[in-house]
């Protein structure tokens, strides 16, 4: 059967034990669609929340790999692994000896901007090759420390050596390494137990469908789970354009505008939905950084 063009956002719940890539061939399969992406691996061992991108989506998908993320994270305080989690084995095991006040203010230190260093069970890639590689044949790399933000870190439930936490943070965060350094501090060890992402930006899981949920749907009925391609840039300004000036935006063309900067705006034509692509202001023009073709801007329109 011949692929189709299949244009929107699927919200998926991914569920433990798949691959990223692998729910992603799976819904593909299932819409038959032509061009599909996602936006942020999720490991194996997590699940929740993957934004995935058909045809006219995947044009805006890094919005979503940039927005700021939500998990609900486990940590077995007291045992440390070599990954970090559950995949790696038990280095050591340490008694929990921690009261509410050292892990509040424990969490308090690892809330707002925090340096990292990414774990080397990771695909971050080191001469052409992930770490993880590297790391499964015994070797270190090293790992400059980044940038990053934890928004929130609110306590869900704590009974004796786990600890669930509400994770409101900033892209490129390692939970399991959070998890790690988090343990580390409290002076007894943890590693990550259990992950589920629950938000990305302004999307959220509650919203979100199943793989076996969508393989039970008649296949006209699938399409009725895809949003439109903009709900990626919910957050960000918007700017219309009438009929004339929208043809030649989407010809590549600056536009005067009366506005002042913006590093991101997403840009429609005069009819409701009719999403033209994404741009951004400066010194008063209206400046186009990814385009929809006017044949994806007619299949968008309702």
């Amino acid at each position: 059967m011949a692929r189709r063009a299949v244009h929107g956002v699927l919200l998926l719940d991914k569920p433990l034990g798949l691959s990223s890539n692998h729910a992603l061939q799976r819904a593909k399969r299932l819409f038959n669609a032509e061009k599909a992406g996602h936006t942020g691996t999720l490991d194996p061992l997590a699940s929740g929340l993957l934004p995935l991108c058909f045809g006219a989506a995947t044009k805006f998908s890094q919005a979503s790999l940039d927005a700021d993320k939500r998990y609900i994270a486990t940590l077995h305080l007291g045992v440390t692994t070599t990954t970090g989690d559950l995949e790696g084995e038990r280095l050591e095991r340490r008694p929990v000896a921690v009261d509410r006040s050292a892990l509040h203010a424990v969490l308090a230190r690892f809330t707002g901007p925090i340096e990292q260093r990414p774990p080397m069970h990771s695909a971050l890639k080191h001469e052409g090759r992930a770490l993880y590689e590297y790391a499964r044949r015994g070797i270190e790399v090293e790992r400059a420390a980044r940038r990053i933000t934890i928004h929130a870190l609110d306590i869900v439930d704590w009974q004796d050596d786990r600890l669930t936490l509400d994770v409101r943070c900033s892209k490129g965060t390692y939970v399991r390494t959070l998890a790690e350094d988090i343990g580390a501090a409290l002076g007894c060890g943890a590693h990550l137990a259990a992950l589920r992402r629950t938000g990305s930006g302004a999307l959220r899981v509650d919203d979100a469908i199943t793989l076996d949920a969508l393989d039970a749907l008649p296949e006209a009925e699938r399409d009725r789970h895809l949003l439109a391609p903009d709900v990626l840039l919910a957050d960000w300004p918007e700017w219309r354009l009438s009929s004339d000036e929208a043809a030649r935006f989407l010809t590549g063309l600056r536009r005067r505008v009366p506005a002042p900067d913006a590093p991101r705006v997403r840009v429609y034509g005069p009819e409701a939905r009719s999403l033209l692509g994404a741009a951004h202001i400066a010194a008063g023009e209206l400046i186009p950084d990814r385009l929809l073709s006017p044949a994806e801007v007619q299949a968008l329109l309702p």
